[in-house]
């Protein structure tokens, strides 16, 4: 139905007329869509009720998206007056146009004044970014010699890793947590028990079986200088330039209260730690990620604890898992990205919870035992809503194709 919406919303469609990748992602999805607020309508599969009520929100928005559209041509303009190349306009502009829509409309007479001090604002704070600077600190080869040498003696200094953790007690603290009793966690913490479980990722492709790496043994990291979102590496085959690039590009470089230099050195000591993070904390939810997602393998234990099994449940209670589970390898009706996905969903959550220790430790907000299953739960949450995006796009792709 987005073609109804004809030339006024072309700068946000694709040579198809459809939304372009980022339309659905920086303003349908988030802004007019909201799926925390409309639960019902952010599945990857609408019955006709649901797809009716999300036809409606965006016939009900076509006003603003034509003139966020319109904004959007409007920076556009401004960007190449003002000679600015840096970033990619949509990711930069797309959800500020949708504010100066909501704000005034369509643009008037004093549009471009407007539009020049929008694209003015959003690159003086990516100038002013922690990553900028960052950036800046790792284009000197001499600085970068450095850290180099200061990776690889963090590395050759790293303690033994000893003690011997109990599985039982590991599934113990895990049913207890999801049934809201967080004092195991303590436990787990106090007698180390993450580090010592990430003893075993020194082993033969231990580290790979869980996802973390490619490489038979997780390696030290290069000091790095580039990054690409679509092409970023396992969390343990990421630069330090990487590491720090996945949490600080989304903008939460406001919350870390740190100077660039100590925020490399703080990184390069975090990478020679147990699972490649500082806080004990941290490490005890990985291990418990870890035993979290056996159960979410394609072959369910044969004894799941109850946290697995919640856990699982509640993925397959998702429309496009039952049917990749009920369709044989190769049938039609679920793209072969989004079954692959499904197929290595334990391997995309251990992914995931990493990621989100690692950036909750670089704004210095570890995990408290309080909240240590929400953290665990909302790791699923978050994958759960990626398949969904990813079989949308899946989905649009092949009806363009067959078109």
């Amino acid at each position: 139905m987005w073609r109804e919406f004809g030339d006024a919303v072309a700068p946000l469609s694709n040579p198809a007329g459809r939304p372009t990748a980022r339309t659905l992602k920086l303003i349908v999805d988030p802004l007019i869509v909201r799926p925390v607020q409309n639960p019902t309508l952010s599945g990857g599969m609408l019955e006709p009720e649901q797809g009716g009520a999300l036809a409606d929100r965006l016939r009900a928005a076509e006003d603003v998206l034509a003139a966020t559209a319109a904004w959007f041509l409007a920076l556009k303009r401004a960007r190449r007056a003002l000679a600015v190349t840096a970033g990619n306009p949509q990711d930069l502009y797309f959800q500020r146009c949708f504010e100066l829509a909501t704000v005034h409309g369509h643009p008037t007479a004093d549009g471009a004044a407007i539009a020049e001090d929008a694209v003015l604002d959003v690159h003086r704070t990516a100038d002013e970014s922690l990553l900028a600077q960052v950036r800046s600190l790792l284009s000197d080869r001499a600085v970068t010699d450095a850290l180099g040498r200061a990776v690889r003696a963090a590395w050759a200094e790293r303690p033994a890793l000893g003690g011997v953790v109990d599985a039982e007690r590991v599934r113990g603290a895990l049913d207890a947590m999801a049934a809201g009793e967080a004092g195991a966690l303590g436990a787990l913490v106090e007698g180390r028990d993450g580090s010592a479980a990430a003893r075993r990722l020194e082993d033969d492709g231990a580290a790979r079986a869980l996802g973390l790496t490619t490489h038979d043994r997780p390696a030290p990291p290069a000091v790095g200088g580039t990054a690409a979102k679509r092409d970023l590496p396992r969390p343990f085959d990421r630069s330090v330039y990487e590491r720090l690039f996945a949490d600080l590009s989304s903008g939460s470089n406001r919350e870390v209260y740190t100077e660039a230099a100590d925020l490399v050195d703080d990184e390069i000591a975090r990478s020679a730690g147990a699972w490649q993070l500082a806080h004990e904390e941290s490490r005890v939810l990985m291990l418990l990620g870890a035993e979290l997602a056996r159960g979410l393998e394609p072959v369910a234990p044969a004894d799941p604890g109850a946290a697995q099994a919640r856990l699982r449940a509640r993925w397959e209670r998702e429309a496009y898992v039952r049917r990749a589970q009920r369709l044989p390898a190769g049938a039609g009706g679920v793209p072969a990205a989004v079954r692959a996905d499904i197929e290595d969903v334990h391997r995309n959550y251990l992914r995931r919870l990493w990621a989100r220790l690692h950036g909750r430790e670089i704004r210095e907000r570890g995990p408290e035992v309080a909240d240590a299953w929400d953290v665990l739960d909302g790791v699923l949450r978050s994958v759960i809503m990626d398949q969904r995006h990813r079989l949308r796009r899946a989905l649009t792709d092949e009806r363009s194709e067959s078109a």
